[in-house]
């Protein structure tokens, strides 16, 4: 039977097997559901980078660029870590260079993977259904906070866990950790998140929105794929 197993932070990512397994990225607040919320509103790719250097020079090549550090746009760039931002016009057909605090370099991190997948409650069953008919094993990588284990990103990897319970062995106790603390929270996910973290960070910057928006399941119907060194949006 094939395999799921759950990373709680980059940091860990040496202990795991990434070859011949598929990852799914996971930043819930707020990368991960900004890149699924850009492809659902017509971007075109999405190049993920780990440093703002780097994110600079693919603007400076004619790329919209998102340069986010603790929480905050970075000045000089267009873009933020809203996902309400990349529901605006100027996204549809547009091709964007991003780094973020954690979610961007999470990502850079998986390339050995044979895919990676960008994954949120926002697109929980499209990853859920395109796993389903995988043959690898799956790790979801938990993007964390600068190396640190956070809440959010451990219940989004229980909630995949719950719904592919009968098609993938829990490899770990992190997938079962991961299970039991999305079982534990499911029902109102915003009050078990209440005293996390990164929403006290995201609260003090005043934006409630974005953490509501954020935690809704199966909004979008898309899954954001890595091909060579940009993101696109797969094709079913």
């Amino acid at each position: 039977m094939k395999q799921i197993d759950v990373c709680l932070t980059p940091d860990l990512l040496h202990l795991h097997q990434v070859e011949n397994t598929i990852v799914v990225v996971a930043d819930v607040f707020r990368a991960t559901s900004c890149m699924v919320t850009a492809f659902a509103h017509g971007v075109n790719t999405i190049v993920p980078v780990a440093t703002i250097d780097e994110c600079r020079d693919w603007q400076e090549r004619g790329y919209l660029a998102a340069a986010e550090r603790n929480a905050r746009r970075v000045d000089g760039f267009e873009l933020d870590n809203s996902p309400f931002t990349y529901m605006n016009e100027q996204i549809r057909g547009a091709n964007v260079a991003m780094t973020t605090t954690n979610g961007t370099l999470a990502i850079t991190r998986s390339r050995q993977a044979v895919k990676v997948l960008v994954g949120s409650f926002l697109n929980l069953e499209a990853i859920v259904r395109c796993l389903k008919t995988e043959r690898y094993d799956v790790m979801v990588l938990c993007a964390g906070w600068k190396g640190r284990v956070n809440l959010e990103d451990t219940l989004f990897a229980g909630a995949l866990v719950e719904r592919l319970k009968d098609s993938y062995a829990m490899a770990e106790d992190s997938a079962i950790m991961a299970w039991r603390l999305y079982e534990q929270g499911k029902e109102n996910l915003p009050a078990y998140l209440a005293n996390s973290s990164h929403i006290k960070r995201l609260q003090r910057l005043g934006i409630q929105k974005d953490i509501t928006y954020c935690l809704q399941h199966d909004l979008y119907d898309v899954v954001p794929v890595l091909r060579g060194n940009a993101l696109v949006a797969m094709e079913f």
